[in-house]
């Protein structure tokens, strides 16, 4: 006689084959939903969203980008100058500064005077320095003497709000003809040098145009490229200069040569002003 009785089912008896089908006979979406959406497939569908032209391998969002051309073209962004790429700088502060190191530059933010620069690094190697992007082209005597005129007006002034500060080109003038010697008596070479200087900085947006082309705006950047020490020791560099020039005997100017270490260390720049730069 057979013995008929049912062999015992051990329910915690998995399946060898239990891929996408459970005990129950039910497929399992859940391991494919997650293979799609892992780490790998995340990143790769992350980096295509930033490509704005084909074969565009770049990591930077269309506004990061324009932040960092700006940057890359201009002495400075700020707040006024460039809304929008300022806005970027805030946002993307490490990502931009990455891409600039890159390059063998350094992006300085200055969040309460709503101004971020760039500057050429410094190899610490005394055997091969840095290949440069930016010229590194010392401010004239005049250049500096309106310089640290500008730095003094707006240290000064008191009044609220970034570039409100105003100065006309005479008040310039008569100001760095204050420096001239005695003995100098080319007044028209020495104005034409001083005009030179302040298309110069207003070149680099140091002084911003305004609606009368004889007065400027102050561009509140200056703080940041004078600090308080670096004007304290321009402004006895300048005093020592014209006390030497008051007794230089003849008919030229004793020359002092260029401040040291003041330099404009930066790329070609565009000068096309927007409305708003012209206001």
């Amino acid at each position: 006689m057979s013995d008929t009785t049912p062999a015992p089912v051990h329910d915690e008896v998995a399946f060898e084959d239990a891929s996408g089908v459970d005990a129950d006979g039910a497929v399992d979406f859940a391991g494919d939903i997650a293979g799609d959406f892992s780490g790998d497939a995340l990143a790769e569908r992350d980096e295509s969203t930033f490509a704005l032209f084909e074969g565009d391998e770049g990591r930077l969002d269309e506004p990061q980008r324009r932040a960092l051309v700006a940057l890359l073209r201009h002495p400075y962004v700020s707040a006024r100058t460039h809304v929008d790429e300022w806005r970027a700088v805030l946002d993307a502060e490490h990502q931009l500064r990455s891409r600039l190191n890159d390059l063998f530059l350094e992006l300085h933010v200055d969040r309460d005077r709503e101004v971020a620069f760039k500057r050429q690094a410094r190899s610490e190697s005394t055997r091969r320095g840095f290949p440069t992007l930016l010229r590194d082209a010392p401010y004239t005597r005049e250049e500096t003497i309106v310089l640290v005129y500008l730095r003094m007006r707006l240290r000064a002034d008191a009044r609220p709000g970034p570039d409100q500060v105003v100065v006309d080109r005479t008040e310039i003038l008569g100001h760095v003809s204050g420096f001239r010697p005695a003995t100098a008596t080319d007044r028209t070479r020495d104005e034409a040098r001083v005009a030179k200087a302040v298309e110069r900085l207003v070149t680099a947006r140091v002084l911003l145009k305004t609606s009368d082309p004889d007065r400027f705006r102050i561009a509140s950047v200056v703080e940041v490229l004078l600090p308080l020490e670096r004007l304290v020791e321009l402004d006895t560099w300048l005093t020592r200069t014209a006390l030497r020039n008051a007794t230089t005997d003849g008919g030229a100017a004793s020359d002092d040569g260029d401040p040291p270490l003041l330099t404009d260390d930066d790329a070609d720049t565009d000068t096309d002003e927007t409305e708003e730069d012209r206001a």
